[in-house]
């Protein structure tokens, strides 16, 4: 009964090896003139089903506007601003 009282108090305090799931997510700062830019644009808003998050992929049926010079385009979802990534659709920023 004692050894197995020190086997279990032994085995109880052997810290244990569990894996950290980190969630992979990428922040992009934007240059302030790209906000500045998006919000001074008028555009059409385009209807879409749900809400839009950052990270989400847009449809390719969402029209995009480039913003000059950068590697950034943008459209009106649902009457708000969003900058997207041109290369995948996915949103950066949702402005408000």
């Amino acid at each position: 009964m004692r050894i197995f009282l020190t086997a279990t108090a032994l085995a109880l305090s052997i810290p244990l090896a569990v894996p950290a799931f980190a969630q992979s997510t990428t922040t992009v700062v934007l240059p302030g003139e790209v906000r500045t830019y998006v919000l001074q644009q008028q555009a059409p808003s385009v209807v879409y089903e749900g809400e839009v998050v950052v990270g989400q992929r847009l449809p390719d049926t969402v029209k995009l506007y480039p913003v000059p010079e950068q590697d950034y385009s943008y459209a009106i979802v649902n009457e708000r601003r969003v900058i997207i990534d041109p290369r995948t659709h996915a949103v950066i920023e949702v402005l408000e």
